[in-house]
């Protein structure tokens, strides 16, 4: 009896399958034959999804400035390996000469920054943190074209990553292990909708956040990094997607730690990027002159304003600008970012409790320069 029930089960193993074809070296995936129907990657590997391939919207025609998040898996699979090593090999040096205590600086400027220079006021730290970072930041940005003249825009790239990574770094773990520093004016926390909301709002600000990093080469100075001037997705939406993604995600935080500290780091980090909006018409108008113009014309900074006012109309099949695989890793990232908070939160600890430890690993080099 036990043989018969047993049958079936082993007639799913040996039942046989079609004979799967050979494949020419070389040949495209549109161009091999399926083995199978289904499976998890067979409609990823298909030419009409549009996450492999990306599909213009009707309105491409009109267009007078770039198509945002136009990818094609087959044309772009190139110069990945020189891209993971060239974001290694700045993600070892941070850790080298920043992160690690033993090694790196993080620790040192930190331990002057808050003892000697703010007299242990987290509200001050956060404060010169909120002032320095933008002038750095949004300084080397505008220095950008001179300097690319001079020293190649690859190399430009790599010294506003070295200066702008640190800091950021040491800004974003010190928020993180002071936000409830100060007066405590709500705490939304233990409440479950103001979670729900929060995460919602905090989930969807990242598709503002991040829509201009759509080639992730150039941003690792892999391929020459250009000033682009998008004009679909989510530009049509809001001009500068970044400030609009930093005030969602400034307030969802908020909501959830209502404290003086991070109500004052939010604020710091909106008024950076409203500075952006001013600091960033600028430099496109530099770059892109009267297509610049045109584009500011049908746009607008307010998000829906310029659809509002007739000035802007979304194409009938609009979410063909939006299904693309950079929106696609924008919400993966997301979600891993949101799954990390509680390591990023360890993290934070572990660095605030590691305290100060001296020196690090350039300090050979100023021997004698005391």
């Amino acid at each position: 009896m036990r043989t018969v029930l047993l049958l079936p089960c082993a007639a799913a193993f040996v039942t046989p399958r079609r004979r799967v074809p050979a494949l020419r070296r070389g040949a495209p995936l549109d161009e091999l034959e399926a083995t199978e129907s289904g499976g998890p990657l067979a409609w990823f590997l298909r030419r009409d999804n549009p996450l492999y391939v990306s599909v213009p919207s009707s309105a491409a025609g009109t267009l007078v400035a770039e198509d945002a998040g136009v990818y094609d898996f087959e044309a772009q699979k190139e110069g990945w390996v020189n891209f993971s090593l060239a974001v290694g090999a700045i993600l070892t040096a941070l850790a080298v000469l920043w992160i690690y205590p033993a090694t790196g600086y993080s620790d040192d400027v930190l331990h002057w920054l808050e003892h000697d220079i703010c007299g242990d006021n987290s509200h001050l730290v956060t404060l010169v943190f909120g002032i320095f970072f933008p002038i750095v930041h949004s300084g080397l940005a505008s220095l950008r074209p001179l300097a690319e003249q001079i020293v190649g825009a690859r190399f430009w790239r790599v010294v506003f990553a070295s200066c702008s990574l640190p800091l950021a770094y040491s800004w974003i773990v010190y928020f993180i292990g002071h936000a409830h520093d100060g007066l405590e004016f709500w705490n939304g926390e233990p409440i479950p909708w103001v979670h729900g909301v929060a995460w919602s709002i905090n989930f969807l600000s990242f598709f503002f956040l991040y829509p201009s990093v759509f080639n992730l080469k150039e941003v690792a100075a892999v391929e020459k990094p250009k000033i682009h001037l998008w004009e679909t997705g989510i530009i049509r939406i809001t001009r500068h997607p970044q400030m609009v993604g930093q005030v969602m995600w400034s307030a969802a935080h908020l909501a959830m730690v209502g404290t003086s500290f991070t109500l004052l780091t939010m604020l710091l980090l909106v008024g950076h990027h409203v500075f952006a909006v001013w600091n960033g018409d600028r430099r496109l108008k530099d770059e892109h002159g009267e297509r610049f113009e045109l584009i500011r014309e049908r746009t607008s900074v307010v998000p829906f304003a310029a659809i509002l006012d007739g000035r802007q109309q979304l194409p009938s099949d609009y979410w063909k600008e939006l299904v693309r695989a950079p929106y696609a890793l924008i919400a993966v990232g997301t979600l891993g970012a949101y799954l990390a908070h509680p390591y990023m939160q360890a993290g934070a600890a572990l660095v605030e409790n590691t305290g100060l430890v001296k020196g690090g690993i350039l300090d050979p080099l100023f021997v004698g320069l005391g």
